[in-house]
This record gives C-alpha cells, structure tokens and sequence, in this order.
C-alpha cells in the first residue's frame, strides 16, 4: 500500500441568520478559492428563499472514484475529527455536493455523535433510516424543475414539447430530466463526464439513465448520437440546464448559445463575461442561487424534523417546497419586472437586503 495525503476545506461566510449550511464536495480540483465562493453564494441562496441558515461550504481535494468504500470512510471521518468543534445543529450543518451522498453524510452524523452524543441534526442529506428526509434525494432536481416551469409560464413558452438539454447526469441532472420528461419536455441532449448523447426526438430519460447505470456513461445510448460534454451547451433549444462544473459557460461560447432559458442548475456555471453576454442577447438565465434552492430548502425541512423529532410524508415535504421556492421565485420576478434588471441581480438584492438587515439588528 500506499500513503497519500488530501487537503480537506471548511468555509463558514455567514452566521448572522442562523446556523452556516452548506454541502462537503470530493473533486481533485477542490481548493480554497472555490469553497470561499460557494460558501458566499449559500449565504445569498438561504436568504433568498428566507430559510433560517447562512452560508459554508466544504470539500476535500481528491478523486473519490480512485478510493476503496472503506478508504473514502476512514478519508470523511478523518475530516471530520478534524472540524468537528466548528459543527453543529446551531453551529455549522454540512449536506451533500458533488461526489458525497447518503453513505457519505452517515459517516459524518456517526462520526460527529461519537463526539458529541447522537446529534441527527448536525447533518442534513441522511438516509431515511437515520432521520433522513423524505424528497431530499430529488429535490435540488425537482427544484429546478419547478422555477424553470414558473419562468416559462410567465413568457408563454408551452411546456409540453419544450426541447431540453442537461449538461450533468449525475444526482441533479438526472433528477431534473426526469421532471421534464414527465411534463411532456423532450430531453434532446444530456451529457456527463464522458461525454454526451443527442436525440433531435428526444431522448428516452428512464432507459438513459438504465443504460448510464450498466454503462457508466450515456455515451453509446442506443438510438442516440454521441458527442463532446460541451458541445451540448451551443445547441438548438429552449432550455439548457447547465447541472456539472462551475464556469462552464464563458466568454467563448456564450455567443453561440441557442436557448431561451438557461436554467443554473449548478453551483455557479455562468461568469461574470457570460452573463453580459447572454445578458445583451435576450436569453432568461434563472440564476444558480434560485435555481437550484430545492436541495437547501428541504435540508431545512430535514433539520427542523430531527430537532423536533416529527416526520414529514413526502407529499407535505414537496408541497411545503414548492410553496417556497415559487414564493421566491415571484419575489425575484416581480423585483426584476420593477427595476428592468436581470433576474440575478434582483436575487441577490434580495439575499444582499435580508442579510445586511439581519446584522443592522443583531449590531454586527
């Protein structure tokens, strides 16, 4: 065997509105730099849906495809005895992000109770049988999925036949494909880390993601043309959900854009050049901080049940979700309508407005 050292990340941006929140991701490209910007902009996305929480982020610099089951356990208690007196229910609560799921938020709610007593609070994206909440798997999907079919109603654009592509087929991606899917959307193209599959008819969503499972791709989907995973963000469409990497969408390939709607489902996929440019061009971004608030606001809903030890059915958890993010949503809309800006810029008003008056009032 070998020995191999991993720089692991916490970054706490806010406390004033409640507890810091926000997810643990395994990337080898993981740094400092980017957990302080993820960790900002959870402080803008939990004021912007007005949940009592503020903003981290966390991560640790590895490849976790390249670890033993066991290895990535020892890898996620390790970091956690290291940070565990910085978390907590009321302290820091983490979640899961890109490369963590389930299991992983297990080991840190065992982890952390061996330290602390049996605390499921300190922890949100658990399995149903450890206080997990029921709709959390699904949410930052479905979540995408309902503000894009808000935004379309408000343009007029017919759900039903829509053309959808996804950048990103892992929990998210997925996820939000097979809402659009359901109402009558064609997924014309989805890619993933190997690459993509385009189907100008639409693709068959549940067999895509049967043929991902036993492939460990959707490249090669019967019936479908494979192509690069970037090539899918300039085709022909009315939406593109860009659910993968941060920065995907640049100063290059903005121009060549076709969608109507670009609906953020990732962590912060536009940059500041992209978003003028798109901008300019008459294309709807719902942006990430909206977007993709479906996942946070059900880790609230989470938290709450294990402080209370109340359970949800799943029907409450999505309708209780839905009424949260499209009251944000109209919030975000109307403030955009009013002052003619950009809906991101009316976000982040909001978020920026809730959090400067919450630290007048606390006298921070």
């Amino acid at each position: 065997g070998s020995l191999r050292v991993y720089v692991g990340y916490r970054v706490q941006h806010s406390g004033v509105r409640g507890p810091a929140k926000g997810g643990i991701r395994y990337h080898p490209s993981t740094d400092l730099n980017e957990v302080r910007a993820l960790a900002s902009a959870m402080t803008w996305k939990t004021a912007l849906v007005n949940i009592p929480f503020g903003g981290a982020k966390g991560g640790i610099n590895v490849n976790p495809k390249e670890l033993s089951t066991f290895e990535l356990q020892r890898l996620t208690r390790g970091y956690i005895r290291r940070i565990h007196l910085l978390l907590g229910p009321y302290r820091d609560v983490p979640a899961p992000d890109m490369n963590t799921n389930a299991q992983v938020m297990t080991w840190i709610f065992d982890e952390y109770s061996a330290h602390h007593g049996y605390t499921p609070a300190c922890v949100t994206g658990k399995p149903v049988e450890l206080g997990g909440s029921l709709g959390r798997e699904a949410a930052t999907g479905r979540g995408v999925f309902v503000m894009t079919e808000a935004l379309m109603k408000d343009l007029s654009m017919p759900l039903p036949g829509a053309r959808v592509v996804i950048q990103g087929f892992g929990n998210v991606g997925s996820f939000a494909a097979r809402f659009f899917a359901e109402a009558g959307a064609n997924i014309i193209a989805v890619a993933d880390v190997s690459g993509a599959v385009y189907g100008e008819k639409g693709l068959d969503v549940r067999a895509l993601l049967d043929h991902g499972r036993s492939t460990g791709s959707v490249r090669g989907f019967p019936g479908g043309k494979d192509m690069g995973s970037d090539d899918v963000l300039t085709l022909d469409c009315d939406v593109l959900v860009p659910a993968a990497l941060e920065c995907v969408l640049h100063k290059d390939n903005a121009p060549k854009v076709r969608a109507r709607i670009v609906a953020e489902a990732a962590n912060l996929p536009t940059t500041t050049e992209a978003d003028e440019i798109l901008n300019a061009r008459g294309i709807h971004i719902l942006p990430d901080i909206l977007a993709n608030s479906g996942g946070v606001t059900v880790s609230y809903f989470e938290w709450a049940q294990n402080l209370q030890q109340v359970y949800w059915e799943e029907e409450h958890v999505n309708s209780q979700m839905q009424k949260t993010l499209l009251r944000a949503y109209r919030q975000v809309a109307e403030m955009a309508a009013l002052a003619k800006i950009p809906m991101r810029e009316a976000a982040y008003t909001i978020a920026v407005d809730r959090v400067a008056r919450a630290e007048r009032l606390r006298g921070t």
